[in-house]
């Protein structure tokens, strides 16, 4: 099991050429990659998307890319002699009227504002993007550790909050037979005591309880509810990314407790099954941060 929660980080170096990626994740519904690229290596982007594809499949994820190239090639200077010839040709212009000493060397020259630009030279993007294959794969498998280590801490939290759902769903089913009982007796109760002098019509009195206990009969609630646990169970030990169908049965558990709550009369079992909506509320919650 994993989280959608974590941060990875790979450094690739070959041939004069570094890259470092970060990648930071965290929740969302389905894969969603944001990255950040110098706009001269935009070359490596589709290459990325497909490495985060293949071994992520739910979260956020940001990308961050960092690149040098230290290689004797990889910059280059270029020199505007247009631009520099109209600097000297303005400079000896109005030096005819100033007769100023003339003392403009090369180096001055080269100094004036645009005569020279440092500029990148154009990289191999076969080299790049087998720079950045390497990097990112580095970074996503310490992004997967960490995510996994989190999702296992998840695992034994979402499974101790289940078994206490388990039991209070097995405390439901011990008190459900005695509500109609109960029903029955403060019925008999409440009848003996309008009609004291009257015999009571004990057929109309079972029929009475049979439509609260037909009105009030959970059990079917309950074995679905079980059989969510079970399905629950198997999903916290799945291998592939469960998530979403965490989420699906968490809803199914719900629907059950609310069917229960709605068909209960009785004071202590509304309190069991709000025990119960309270722990699935604590599992929604976890399960968010799921892949």
């Amino acid at each position: 099991m994993y989280s959608m929660t974590g941060y990875g980080k790979g450094v690739a170096v070959c041939d004069g050429r570094e890259m470092t990626i970060e990648l930071k994740s965290v929740n969302h519904r389905f894969l969603d990659v944001g990255i950040r690229l110098p706009r001269h290596l935009n070359c490596i982007e589709d290459c990325l998307r497909k490495a985060l594809n293949d071994r992520l499949s739910r979260g956020h994820v940001d990308v961050f890319v960092n690149y040098r190239n230290t290689r004797s090639d990889a910059k280059t200077i270029s020199i505007d002699a247009p631009l520099l010839k109209a600097y000297v040709a303005a400079a000896h212009e109005v030096n005819k009227e100033l007769a100023l000493e003339n003392d403009l060397t090369l180096t001055a020259a080269l100094r004036l504002p645009d005569v020279t630009e440092i500029v990148n030279a154009e990289d191999d993007s076969s080299a790049l993007n087998a720079l950045a294959l390497a990097a990112i794969g580095d970074a996503i498998t310490e992004l997967r550790n960490m995510r996994l280590n989190e999702g296992l801490r998840l695992r034994d939290d979402l499974a101790e909050h289940l078994g206490m759902m388990e039991s209070i769903a097995d405390r439901i089913a011990k008190r459900a037979p005695s509500i109609v009982t109960d029903y029955r007796n403060k019925l008999n109760e409440r009848i003996s005591k309008l009609l004291e002098e009257t015999e009571i019509d004990h057929a109309r009195l079972a029929t009475e309880v049979a439509v609260f206990a037909d009105r009030a009969a959970i059990d079917e609630e309950l074995a679905r509810l079980k059989s969510h646990f079970a399905q629950f169970h198997e999903l916290l030990d799945c291998d592939e990314p469960v998530g979403r169908k965490l989420d699906f049965v968490i809803q199914e558990m719900n629907r059950e407790c609310n069917t229960i709550g709605s068909k209960a009369n009785d004071a202590e079992l509304t309190g069991l099954v709000l025990q119960c909506k309270c722990e699935i509320e604590k599992l929604r919650e976890q399960i968010q941060n799921i892949e």
